[in-house]
């Protein structure tokens, strides 16, 4: 019911389509049968024809003329530079969340922190995922620029197109976990230069290691 007061019905089918392709419902590379999904979510094809343009506009979906409509395929040299971008962004949110360090924020950070330590300790590369786009988004959110936050959040869908897990070996889950703590800690002492650094050099640490594994499963 909140859903429904707070979206449009072209809203909620874009956020339908939005989580079947963030989930790896569709795939990319992936065509789309309007007809078909049409009936799936019980929709006319005008709010899913408003849905389509909206998710090519965030970069999920490509329109082509005459053959129909994709969901977006990201190669490594654009992941790449994705990544590089955000990067940049979470160096700037750090710095700006050491500079401010709200309670509220601080305190949610450090639940997540806790529950990040929990998925390690058990070996669950899943929950370790969601978690670990969870910390990064809260932290991004509480440095309290809304553009970042929204061009942040825009581009971590788009690399979703690519991504590979790297939370699937432990010895990754403990190297990422020892990150996340020096990130937050930095953060919570106030050091805004330190921090950005070490976010930055831990998204980059991580583009590192999503492009070995592609490059592994696909070798030129």
């Amino acid at each position: 019911i909140a859903m429904l007061q707070r979206l449009s019905l072209p809203g909620l089918v874009t956020a339908e389509l939005e989580r079947m392709i963030l989930d790896g419902s569709l795939l990319p590379g992936d065509k789309l049968n309007e007809m078909a999904l049409a009936e799936r979510l019980g929709v006319s094809r005008g709010p899913l024809r408003e849905a389509f343009r909206a998710l090519e506009e965030a970069g999920l979906l490509r329109q082509e003329k005459n053959r129909g409509v994709f969901v977006r395929e990201i190669g490594a040299e654009e992941a790449a530079e994705i990544f590089d971008v955000r990067a940049s962004l979470e160096a700037l949110a750090a710095r700006q969340l050491a500079a401010t360090r709200p309670p509220a924020a601080i305190a949610h950070l450090q639940q997540l922190l806790g529950e990040l330590a929990d998925a390690h300790a058990q070996a669950d590369g899943d929950r370790y995922h969601a978690l670990n786009l969870k910390f990064h988004d809260t932290l991004v959110a509480a440095a309290g620029n809304r553009t970042l936050s929204a061009l942040y959040r825009r581009l971590v869908k788009q690399i979703g197109l690519f991504r590979r897990l790297n939370h699937r070996d432990p010895a990754v889950l403990g190297t990422s976990l020892d990150e996340h703590g020096r990130i937050l800690a930095l953060i919570i002492a106030g050091d805004s230069a330190a921090a950005a650094v070490a976010i930055e050099r831990h998204a980059l640490d991580s583009k590192a290691r999503m492009l070995a594994r592609a490059h592994a499963s696909h070798p030129a």
